[in-house]
């Protein structure tokens, strides 16, 4: 079992792997540069400069902490929208890619469903969630611990904790867009387009009587700024975000197995 998982698993640990040090060098100037920032600069006063918009778009409460700064710097912009798209993306090429490279045929051939495929690709890309998820928390808790400003363990745990969900949402996107499209390219332009087209919506319409049309945002279940600035876990979302995964999983699964392989 699971032997398509693990061969596609493995091929992903020296991308997550390169990922991680980005995000863990990120990470690192992020906090080194928060002290002389802070001191020198009234973070709040210059965040209230900046449009409504833009503060909704990425949840920003206050940049005057430890907590409120990297929630901001690291986690809403690049755990919410950079990483989110990062999976979609990858997600987009599981299926699609075989298919167009004219593999998909060789590994129908072997003792598989059609399902079960579709289900070990897509979890392969628990690898280099497992990956950032385990190493990058680990960088924020000692790098902010040597500027003496360590933040709480439990608050830290949880935002990546509460990011898996949201990242199998992302990834969702993706991996219903590799089964729709036989070339890689057009699924993954039409799974960052549809993730990103998401992410605008719910940033414009946040605030507003149109709120509701940001329902199917992945993001708005995801709030970094919640979590390590208030302490406050949405258990709920993160459920909802589980829940979504599974039936565009189950979807994908449903529209590769009646589709015809050309």
């Amino acid at each position: 079992m699971f032997e398509l998982a693990r061969y596609e698993g493995r091929h992903r640990i020296r991308g997550a792997l390169a990922l991680t040090v980005g995000l863990s060098a990120l990470v690192a100037l992020y906090v080194a540069m928060f002290p002389s920032v802070s001191s020198s600069v009234d973070l709040d006063e210059y965040m209230r400069a900046f449009p409504p918009a833009l503060r909704e778009a990425f949840g920003i409460a206050t940049l005057s902490t430890i907590e409120g700064f990297l929630a901001a710097e690291l986690y809403a912009f690049g755990w919410v929208l950079l990483l989110g798209l990062y999976f979609a993306y990858a997600a987009a090429g599981l299926v699609a890619d075989d298919v167009e490279r004219g593999r998909m045929d060789l590994l129908l051939s072997l003792p598989v469903t059609r399902s079960r495929l579709v289900t070990e690709k897509f979890l392969s890309l628990l690898v280099p969630m497992a990956v950032l998820n385990v190493a990058v928390p680990v960088v924020v808790y000692v790098a902010t611990a040597l500027i003496d400003d360590p933040i709480a363990v439990a608050d830290l745990l949880a935002v990546h904790a509460l990011s898996v969900p949201y990242l199998l949402a992302t990834a969702s996107v993706g991996l219903l867009a590799s089964v729709a499209f036989d070339r890689v390219s057009i699924a993954q332009r039409a799974a960052l387009a549809a993730l990103f087209g998401l992410f605008l919506v719910n940033s414009v319409a946040s605030g507003t009587d149109y709120a509701w049309l940001g329902a199917l945002a992945p993001m708005r279940y995801y709030d970094p700024t919640a979590v390590l600035v208030e302490g406050t876990y949405d258990l709920g979302g993160a459920a909802l975000l589980l829940v979504a995964a599974l039936v565009l999983v189950g979807a994908s699964e449903l529209w590769f197995a009646r589709r015809d392989i050309n």
